[in-house]
């Protein structure tokens, strides 16, 4: 009979653990998704993870790479610029219908997570057209730009990994928060996978993340496209110290999953 060590079982536990934890977070985004309208308050969330708030806000941080207030409000902005791009509800109408009371509070922080006002969003989208397939298509010589394993200083580069069926933009954002939300600090766009490099980086700490939009010819298609987008993002963050840069720049995109943090930017409106 072999007997497991202590240190195993201790292994174990903390496995066991991080699994119980992320099937509670899971159910908690489930719970947001679905009343996102309600006041939610954090000892609303904890009890249905069935944690005391302040474990369950260092769990769901912990977990997810941000506060569970936050992933909350972003979510309610991500659903926010849905129902602008795909209603033709009021502002007004759409602030309650998110969980807001005060349209300017709505406005103010729409535009600072999205990058545009509710109305300029919406203007945005009816002057926006589809790029063209050819339009998709770079020079191999511009799609990648030298080795990925080139080091400039204040120069941010890295690999974006794709499905080999990939075909559409793809949008690559430094952002000083870990939720991709207003102006990044630096942007590029790609039409397919491969190096990238975002120059001019200031010394400082940054998350990086990017959005596929696959190529569509209808337009809420092209600026909604739901759980035909991909995402990818770095768990740990870059930090840039006199002008070098540490940390994994490199970005595997893949389907959404539940516990992304939401994508509340405008793209590609933006």
């Amino acid at each position: 009979m072999q007997i497991a060590s202590p240190a195993s079982d201790q292994g174990l536990a903390r496995y066991e653990t991080l699994d119980i934890h992320m099937q509670a977070i899971e159910c908690v985004i489930q719970v947001m998704h679905a009343h996102m309208n309600e006041d939610l308050a954090l000892e609303d969330l904890a009890s249905v993870a069935c944690l005391s708030s302040y474990h369950f806000n260092r769990v769901f941080r912990r977990l997810i790479g941000i506060p569970p207030v936050e992933f909350l409000s972003a979510l309610r902005f991500q659903a926010a610029r849905r129902l602008l791009l795909t209603t033709s509800l009021s502002v007004t109408d759409i602030c309650f219908e998110v969980g807001y009371t005060s349209m300017g509070s709505f406005t103010t922080r729409f535009t600072q997570l999205v990058g545009l006002s509710p109305r300029l969003l919406r203007q945005r989208a009816h002057e926006f057209e589809p790029p063209l397939i050819e339009e998709l298509v770079e020079p191999a010589a511009k799609r990648f730009p030298g080795s990925p394993n080139t080091r400039m200083k204040n120069t941010i580069r890295g690999w974006i990994s794709a499905p080999a069926s990939f075909q559409g933009t793809i949008y690559v954002g430094l952002f000083t928060s870990p939720i991709p939300q207003g102006a990044p600090v630096r942007c590029t766009k790609l039409h397919a996978a491969g190096t990238y490099a975002l120059h001019g980086v200031v010394d400082g700490v940054y998350y990086l993340r990017s959005a596929a939009f696959p190529q569509a010819a209808d337009l809420r298609a092209c600026l909604l496209p739901g759980e035909k987008i991909l995402l990818g993002s770095n768990m740990s963050p870059l930090v840039v110290q006199a002008g070098l840069v540490s940390g994994n720049a490199d970005l595997v995109l893949h389907p959404p999953r539940l516990t992304d943090p939401p994508l509340v930017m405008g793209l590609p409106l933006l």
